[in-house]
């Protein structure tokens, strides 16, 4: 016996819709998402020592919040650096021994890669992924009012891309 070769059904003629309510550029558009999107969403709350500080604070603020970076401010606010779980590593492995006692001036990234909430959380993405770091402050006319981690806007991403696969389904069903 010989195997069809065309398993397609027959097809009938469907009637051609002269309009319709919804389009790929009314269902997909949508402005690029920028940090200030995902602010609203998670909050703005930041986590922050001052450099005199030492790394065992750092340490138990980094366990009990359960966050991988402080950022680190003066008494009027300013950022002065960032310090993560890394920096803290790198530290350990390059001194050994007991490094609690160490200060955070002595080891935080002083040359801080900053957003602002206009920028496009994909640049933002970017910026992170060819830094080779994962958390970013967010900066509004000099001043600090939140900071972003690279899973912060992986997770935005991710929820934008279910949005648009809803989107995309309810446009094919109609």
């Amino acid at each position: 016996m010989r195997a069809p070769t065309n398993y397609a059904g027959p097809r009938r003629k469907m009637p051609k819709k002269t309009s319709t309510s919804q389009s790929k550029a009314s269902n997909l558009a949508q402005a690029p998402s920028d940090v200030a999107q995902l602010l609203r969403k998670k909050g703005n709350t930041m986590y922050s020592v001052s450099a005199s500080d030492t790394l065992l604070t750092v340490v138990e603020m980094l366990r009990s919040q359960r966050i991988g970076a402080v950022l680190v401010v003066s008494a009027e606010g300013e950022l002065e650096g960032i310090l993560s779980e890394r920096d803290v590593v790198r530290k350990l492995a390059d001194v050994g021994g007991d490094v609690r006692e160490q200060l955070v001036h002595q080891l935080m990234t002083r040359d801080v890669k900053t957003c602002s909430p206009s920028d496009h959380l994909l640049d933002v993405l970017q910026v992170m992924t060819d830094g080779r770091f994962r958390h970013m402050p967010v900066v509004e006319n000099d001043k600090l009012i939140g900071i972003v981690t690279i899973g912060d806007v992986v997770n935005h991403r991710l929820r934008e891309l279910e949005h648009e696969t809803i989107s995309m389904k309810q446009m094919i069903v109609g």
